[in-house]
């Protein structure tokens, strides 16, 4: 058909209003290159001066089959690719946790033994605080030594 109805095509695209046709129209089709024409609000009809085929030409279903078959064997590749570079982030993040772990367990260890000799020795100037970092309580001599003067 070289002229569609308004009312037609509201129908079979599920519009409600002559707008929204015009507009679907205009920017999907038109500008799109998938059909070329005139609108005639007038008469309510599109009339149709060019539409994009659809169908092959004999020759071209082979070809299209192989692209497509082209396409499809990419994605399942770039799928594998995909996949496998999780699979070796999650693996990173694994012992990631693993070494994180063993220098917890190392530092507590380490606090431990300072805390167990300093119980030893009997050094009350050292403790932990709350972060587990050593800290040195020791109080600042505040006397300046004099400054003398170089005399010649």
């Amino acid at each position: 058909m070289k002229v569609l109805p308004y009312d037609l095509l509201m129908k079979q695209l599920d519009i409600s209003n002559v707008r929204q046709l015009e507009d679907m129209l205009i920017n999907d089709c038109m500008y799109a290159g998938i059909v070329k024409g005139k609108l005639d609000q007038r008469r309510r009809c599109f009339e149709v001066q060019f539409a994009a085929g659809r169908d092959l030409r004999p020759g071209q279903l082979e070809a299209m089959i192989q692209t497509l078959a082209n396409c499809l064997s990419t994605s399942d590749n770039l799928l594998l690719t995909i996949e496998e570079k999780i699979k070796w982030a999650d693996s990173m993040n694994e012992l990631n946790l693993k070494h994180k772990k063993e220098i917890e367990d190392k530092a507590e260890e380490l606090r431990k033994n300072m805390k167990a000799e300093m119980e030893i020795r009997g050094t009350q100037d050292l403790s932990f605080g709350d972060d587990g970092a050593l800290v040195m309580d020791f109080e600042e001599d505040r006397v300046r030594p004099k400054r003398y003067a170089m005399r010649r």
